[in-house]
């Protein structure tokens, strides 16, 4: 079994203005697509064909850099265009909520949190909302396509939500302006899905 690139939940277009058509259609059509089979290449043949991107990631030998880099790069997009929505930004409600204040102090806390994880990851990466066992929830920045579910990376636990700082994610529209194009990003957070997230892994 190998792994197939997902669909857009939505239009490319559908985030304009904070995140405009051009850089979807490249995005998703070549860097997410580029990941999707070179991951496909690297593991076919091997004891992880057929396995689950979680399970490949869990369990990675962080020396393979083909499955590290695509593996990574797989598994950080969808979860990327999964937890944007053109009815999105706001603010989350119930579990995810009271959580968010019991760790952070409050949803501007939190904010002002990931916002600076974004801001300040050097050179490319992420920034993550994780949640552990428990549902105690952390915020950290990975390099490049590393992610917190891969060996010693990151906070630990699961992703909920994440940011792509690449410049590949913003800079058609953004230039150099990264923090103007995290700030866009929270009025596309779809908090609905994040909280999903949330319930499922706590």
């Amino acid at each position: 079994m190998s792994f197939t690139l997902p669909s857009l939940p939505y239009a490319k277009d559908a985030l304009e203005p904070h995140i405009d058509a051009k850089t979807m259609e490249i995005h998703h059509g070549k860097h997410h697509a580029g990941y999707t089979s070179k991951l496909n290449d690297a593991i076919e043949g091997t004891p992880m064909e057929g396995k689950s991107i979680e399970d490949i990631l869990d369990n990675l030998d962080m020396n393979n850099k083909a499955v590290r880099n695509n593996g990574g790069g797989f598994y950080n997009h969808s979860l990327f265009w999964s937890v944007m929505s053109p009815n999105g930004g706001g603010t989350p409600s119930g579990a995810l909520a009271d959580a968010i204040n019991d760790t952070f102090g409050s949803f501007d806390s939190f904010k002002d949190t990931f916002a600076n994880a974004a801001k300040t990851q050097f050179g490319s990466g992420w920034a993550w909302l994780c949640v552990h066992k428990g549902g105690k929830l952390d915020v950290c920045g990975t390099p490049n396509q590393d992610n917190p579910l891969m060996p010693g990376v990151g906070c630990g636990g699961t992703p909920i939500l994440g940011i792509d700082v690449w410049e590949h994610a913003y800079y058609l529209n953004y230039q150099n302006r990264r923090p103007d194009y995290v700030e866009a990003f929270f009025n596309v957070i779809n908090w609905d899905e994040v909280s999903s997230r949330y319930e499922a892994n706590k």
